[in-house]
């Protein structure tokens, strides 16, 4: 597998591997040995999931819970002992964690996206990642729009320039 880890602002694209899949069941077994929750509440999103494509090499999860504004502290404690910081990141309709190299803090390896379970956030990033799994021309588009977009100053503005790309699939749920 290709090493995981970016640098802050850092941007980097590297090719698909099926190593993904075991590193996210590793992590996601390490998570469920710490953190009070069902299995069926963790799923692997993100380009890493998304079979053929290239990806930043960082592994992105979703875990689902009930209300966000009413975390259960267990939760947050599992998954500090799972190696996941809380992120300063803020977002409306979910809570960033991270994973690092090591602890100078420099270097993410995954991110958890911690959502509200089987609400519209929770449902749009698992279509996304099943929607392009199956459907390989929109697969390729993505994939172009990715290696189009790694030109671009900051991983900001990578990040921007796939947001309306995103929106389309997410509509296609509906």
């Amino acid at each position: 597998m290709h090493k995981l880890g970016l640098k802050k602002n850092e941007i980097k694209l590297v090719p698909y591997t099926e190593e993904y899949h075991c590193e996210f069941c590793t992590v996601k077994d390490e998570i469920l040995r710490t953190v009070p929750i069902e299995e069926n509440r963790i799923e692997h999103i993100g380009s890493t999931a998304i079979k053929g494509i290239v990806s930043k090499p960082v592994l992105d999860l979703v875990m689902g819970i009930d209300r966000l504004q009413s975390i259960n502290p267990e939760i947050v404690a599992g998954l500090k002992k799972s190696g996941f910081l809380r992120l300063k990141v803020e977002r409306p309709e979910e809570i960033i964690f991270a994973k690092f190299t090591d602890d100078t803090y420099q270097e993410k390896t995954h991110f958890l996206h911690l959502v509200e379970y089987n609400q519209q956030l929770w449902h749009d990033l698992v279509f996304f990642r099943d929607h392009l799994n199956a459907n390989p021309g929109e697969r390729e588009a993505y994939q172009r729009l990715k290696k189009d977009s790694i030109r671009l100053t900051g991983i900001d503005e990578y990040t921007a320039s796939k947001e309306s790309f995103v929106k389309r699939i997410y509509s296609k749920r509906k």
